[in-house]
C-alpha cells in the first residue's frame, strides 16, 4: 500500500495535474438556458468515444445531474464538506462509464467552504486528476466568489447563452466579472436553442463584438445547438439526450461540439498553454 502510494505521489509531482488532463468549467449568466444539459452530453459523448470523463455538479444544494440522468448516488459533493467523506467515495459511475459527483438537492443550510475543507478538496483531488482525460466543473448558475476561483483555476471556460436578449447580457456580464479578475483567462462560447446555424452565428457575433469592444477580449466559437424537442422528451424520462435519441438535431450539435474539444492543443486557442488547476486553486483561495 505504501509503495502504491509513493508511486502515485511521485507521478503527481512529475506530471502536474497529469500532463494529459484538460479541466473545463462550464458556466452561464443566470440558469435556464441549458447549461447542465450541455455539460452532461458533452461529457457523455467524450466517455463514449473512449476518454476517461469525470463530471462535477458545482451547483451545490441545487444540482440536477444526476436527476438529468435518473440515478440516486449515495453521496454528493456536499457529503464531502460536511460529513467528511472522502472524494474517491462519492464519485459514482454512470453511463457510456461517465464518472460524476453530484451536487445534491434540498440542502436545510448552506455549505460552508471553510479553508481546512478546501484544503482537503485540493489534496485529493490532485490524487485523482491523472486518472482522466478531461474534467468538466458544470458551475452554477451566476458567478460567487467560491465559484470564481473554481473557473479561474479551470483550463478552459466554456459559456452557455441562448439567442434571448436577457440571456446575451447575462453572459456578457459573466464573462465581465471573471475577466476583471484575470484579463488572460479564455473564453468559448456555445449558443443553445437556435433555429438555424445562422441564429447561432450571429449571436456569437453581437456577443463576441461587445466583449471586444468594451472589454478589449475576443472570444471563440465553439458552436450552436438547435432548438429540439427531443431536449425536452428526454429530460422528462431521465435519460440523457445523446441515450435518448442520439440523431437528433441537438445531439448532433453536441457531438460537434465535443469533436473539438478533442482536437490537437494548436487548433484550439484555449490550449496553447496547459495550467496546474489544483495550483492555482489553491493560490486563489488562499492568497491574501
Amino acid at each position: 500500500m505504501y509503495d502504491q502510494a509513493a508511486k502515485l505521489r511521485s507521478r503527481v509531482e512529475n506530471n502536474g495535474e497529469g500532463s494529459k488532463t484538460r479541466t473545463i468549467a462550464v458556466m452561464s449568466g443566470k440558469g435556464g438556458v441549458g447549461k447542465s444539459n450541455i455539460s452532461l452530453n458533452m461529457a457523455l459523448t467524450l466517455s463514449g468515444n473512449g476518454y476517461k470523463v469525470l463530471l462535477i455538479d458545482m451547483d451545490i444544494g441545487m444540482g440536477n445531474i444526476d436527476i438529468l440522468m435518473g440515478t440516486s448516488p449515495p453521496y454528493t459533493i456536499a457529503d464531502f464538506f460536511q460529513n467528511n467523506v472522502g472524494l474517491e467515495r462519492i464519485i459514482v459511475s454512470g453511463p457510456q462509464s461517465l464518472h460524476y459527483i453530484a451536487g445534491g438537492t434540498g440542502l436545510s443550510h448552506f455549505i460552508d467552504f471553510e479553508p481546512m475543507h478546501m484544503s482537503r478538496f485540493m489534496d485529493e483531488f490532485q490524487q485523482l486528476l491523472y486518472q482522466y482525460d478531461f474534467v468538466f466543473f458544470d458551475m452554477g448558475a451566476g458567478i460567487s466568489e467560491h465559484s470564481s476561483k473554481f473557473i479561474l483555476s479551470a483550463e478552459d471556460i466554456i459559456v452557455v447563452t441562448t439567442t434571448e436578449p436577457p440571456s446575451i447580457t447575462d453572459a456578457y456580464a459573466a464573462v465581465k466579472h471573471v475577466k476583471l479578475l484575470n484579463d488572460r483567462i479564455p473564453f468559448h462560447f456555445i449558443v443553445n436553442r437556435v433555429q438555424n446555424e445562422k441564429e447561432g452565428k450571429e449571436t456569437f457575433q453581437r456577443i463576441n463584438g461587445a466583449l471586444k469592444k468594451f472589454l478589449g477580449i475576443e472570444t471563440a466559437f465553439l458552436g450552436s445547438i438547435p432548438d429540439d424537442q427531443n431536449i425536452s422528451m428526454a429530460v422528462k424520462r431521465q435519460i440523457p439526450l445523446v441515450l435518448y435519441n442520439d440523431r437528433s438535431p441537438a445531439a448532433k450539435g453536441i457531438k460537434q461540439v465535443a469533436d473539438l474539444l478533442i482536437k490537437p492543443i494548436d487548433d484550439i486557442q484555449s490550449m496553447k498553454k496547459k495550467t496546474n488547476f489544483v495550483a492555482n486553486l489553491r493560490r486563489l483561495l488562499f492568497e491574501r
